[in-house]
């Protein structure tokens, strides 16, 4: 799967691990199918998306403005969030992410780096274990 989840129980943290090639069909099956079976299921306090083995990012910038629009999986709109996305490719669609959904998602941070995701939530140390 190009995808997986994982969760540090410690500090209650959801993350999703995209890795190789990311496609618009491989995120509408995140967003539609896979991710929300997962949050309904789970209580967390914060959550990240995680680009940092993404090889190749072939998503269209309509595809990520109408995601961006859509309802949030995650309704809880002051839960922290962050997008991690180091390449610059990646770092600017996740960027125009952030700017089509600013209102749904308040609490959405973008960064280059999981060190800067542990500085936005405050963490010292993440230990995420995969979801089965």
């Amino acid at each position: 799967m190009p995808f997986r989840f994982e969760f540090d129980s410690t500090n209650k943290i959801l993350m999703v691990r995209f890795e190789g090639r990311v496609t618009d069909e491989m995120v509408h099956e995140f967003y539609r199918v896979e991710g929300p079976k997962i949050i309904s299921s789970l209580e967390f306090a914060a959550s990240i998306v995680d680009f940092t083995d993404v090889t190749s990012m072939e998503l269209s910038p309509n595809m990520v403005r109408g995601l961006a629009w859509l309802k949030p999986l995650d309704t809880e709109t002051e839960r922290p969030r962050v997008i991690v996305a180091p390449a610059p490719h990646a770092y600017g669609l996740a960027r125009m992410f952030a700017s089509h959904g600013e209102e749904t998602r308040p609490s959405l941070h973008v960064v280059r780096s999981m060190e800067q995701a542990r500085a936005v939530l405050g963490k010292v140390h993440f230990e995420f274990k995969p979801l089965e």
